[in-house]
This record gives structure tokens, C-alpha cells and sequence, in this order.
């Protein structure tokens, strides 16, 4: 057996990027008992939603609402619940409401950079200073994502240099942790090895995590390889649940379940109890009206 680390944390995105891209509102009242139904698997990182302009991705348009009600929720819980601010306007809300945690993003590309905010790398940098200047002053924590590392749907093979420049600048605007983001779910487990072993030779490992769409059927693969190359923390969405509005037919990010079960057989320990995190995701699959594309959630389901 390999000699990767038994201990390994996942960071459930289920709430904000697994529904931010629902064609259907999910009620408020269902986003809750979703997460509250996650908040009793163990995860100890549940990404609860974003605030960002209501027409742009509507799904979160609730996020006021929610977060009040996941801070009572997860009261006491030891429970971190990060919610995504792209812009000071964003960070004003987030402050208001007692977020504590904020992500923030930025990508290698800049054809998906304005594609997705409508900015430039280097003009949305210039936005992010000021926002982590403001959050780190109100002493919230932060944690960046890093998209199209391993591949973009325009420029298509990303420079190692522009993965480097991007990790960078993020870890210099005070994030504590950096997700690479798989954003279309091409990668490969060899090109999975070569850019985390480059990306070791500059950075700490320990401060990366990383985060596989499955488009392609590789994220086990590129999980397991990432795993043999010493990362510990990992993204994932209960169900499979989620997609990229800018990446067609890019399918969702891996299903926790589906990581969950895999760690368990390689030993590792996450903390996640199944059957609790197998109601969570049958719950939220009976509110979004389309089926999960979570393996192991449908072979459990099969077993009960």
C-alpha cells in the first residue's frame, strides 16, 4: 500500500458550487435542511453559498437569508462554513452577517477569467487586494481557488508558470489554503503528478487542495494520484452535484460520497459517518429533480 497520509480532510461544496448551477431555485428552507443534514457526517468544512449579484447566478439569490440560519444551525458544531465574495460589495454582506471564512478566486486563463467575471486576471487581482485587505482587517480567514489549472475550455494546456503566478498571488493576499481547480474535468493522473510534484518544489503542499471535476470519469484516478504525491485536503459535492456554466458538457465535481468510499478502502480516515452523508445526499436529489451521478451513492442506495 502507498505511504500517503491516513488523515484527510474534505471540503464539502455541495451547497454553493454543487446548486449554484440548478436551473430550479432550491427552496431556503431545503439548502438548510441539506446542510444540516451534512453538518451531522462529521465534515468539519461545508461551503454554504456566495454573494454575488442575484442575476447572474440566482440560485444563490437567498444567500442573506440562508446564512443566519446555518449560523444557528451549526452553532457549537466546530463546524467551518466559508461562503464565496467576489467583490467588496460582496464582503460588506458577508461582514453584516458574521461570516468568518470567505473564498475567493481567480483562474490561470484569462480568456475564462473575463469569461466568468467579465475581468482580466490582472483587473480582478487588483479587486481581490482590496477585498482580502478589508476581510483580513474584520478577521475573517480566507481561501482562495485557483481555476483551469489542469486545462481551460479556451486556452485549452495551461502554462506551469501561470499556475505558479496564480498560486502566488493568492497566498499573497493571506489565503491560508489554495484550491486546484480541475474546473472541466480533463486532467490525468500523470499530468496530476507532474504539475503537484512542480508545484511542491515552490510551495508547501500542505497549504493545497485540490478539486476535481468528473467530466471525464478520471477524478478516483486523479484523487488517488494526488494522494500518492502527499495532498491531504480535497473538495468534493455530496451527490455529484454541480457543473461550470463556462465549459460545455463539463459534468459536476466529484461526489463525496464517492471519495468517501474510496478513502475508506485505502485505510485513510475522514471523520465521515456514510449513512449520515448518504441521507443528506438522497435528500438533496429528491429536491433538484434529476438523478445524482454519484456511483457509490447509487450503489448504496441500492443496498438499503
Amino acid at each position: 500500500m502507498s505511504n500517503f497520509s491516513k488523515e484527510i480532510k474534505i471540503v464539502e461544496v455541495g451547497p454553493r458550487d454543487g446548486l449554484q448551477n440548478e436551473k430550479s431555485f432550491v427552496e431556503t428552507e431545503d439548502k438548510l435542511e441539506f446542510i444540516r443534514l451534512l453538518s451531522e457526517t462529521g465534515l468539519k468544512t461545508i461551503e454554504i453559498t456566495s454573494f454575488v449579484r442575484p442575476d447572474k447566478i440566482p440560485q444563490m439569490k437567498d444567500a442573506a437569508d440562508l446564512y443566519p440560519k446555518v449560523l444557528e444551525l451549526t452553532k457549537g458544531k466546530g463546524i467551518s462554513t466559508p461562503c464565496l465574495v467576489p467583490n467588496l460589495k460582496g464582503l460588506e454582506v458577508a461582514k453584516s452577517l458574521g461570516v468568518k471564512e470567505i473564498s475567493m478566486f481567480t483562474a490561470t486563463s484569462n480568456t475564462f477569467n473575463q469569461k466568468n467575471i467579465n475581468a482580466t486576471i490582472e483587473e480582478a487581482h487588483a479587486r481581490q487586494v482590496q477585498v482580502a485587505r478589508e476581510a483580513s482587517d474584520a478577521g475573517m480567514k480566507l481561501r482562495g481557488y485557483l481555476s483551469t489549472v489542469f486545462g481551460c475550455p479556451y486556452e485549452k494546456d495551461i502554462e506551469d508558470d501561470a499556475i505558479i503566478d496564480g498560486i502566488k498571488r493568492l497566498l499573497d493576499l493571506g489565503c491560508y489554503e489554495i484550491s486546484l481547480g480541475d474546473t472541466i474535468g480533463v486532467a490525468n493522473p500523470v499530468q496530476v503528478r507532474r504539475i503537484t510534484k512542480m508545484i511542491a518544489n515552490e510551495f508547501d503542499l500542505n497549504q493545497m487542495a485540490m478539486h476535481f471535476h468528473d467530466t471525464e470519469g478520471m477524478a478516483l484516478a486523479n484523487i488517488y494520484a494526488s494522494l500518492e504525491e502527499g495532498v491531504t485536503v480535497f473538495d468534493s459535492s455530496a451527490a455529484g452535484l454541480g457543473g461550470c456554466p463556462y465549459a460545455k458538457g463539463a459534468s459536476g465535481n466529484v461526489a463525496t460520497d464517492d471519495v468517501v468510499n474510496l478513502l475508506n478502502k485505502l485505510g485513510c480516515d475522514t471523520g465521515i459517518d456514510m449513512d449520515k452523508l448518504h441521507a443528506a445526499s438522497e435528500f438533496i436529489t429528491s429536491k433538484i429533480g434529476h438523478q445524482a451521478p454519484s456511483k457509490f451513492f447509487q450503489a448504496y442506495k441500492g443496498r438499503k
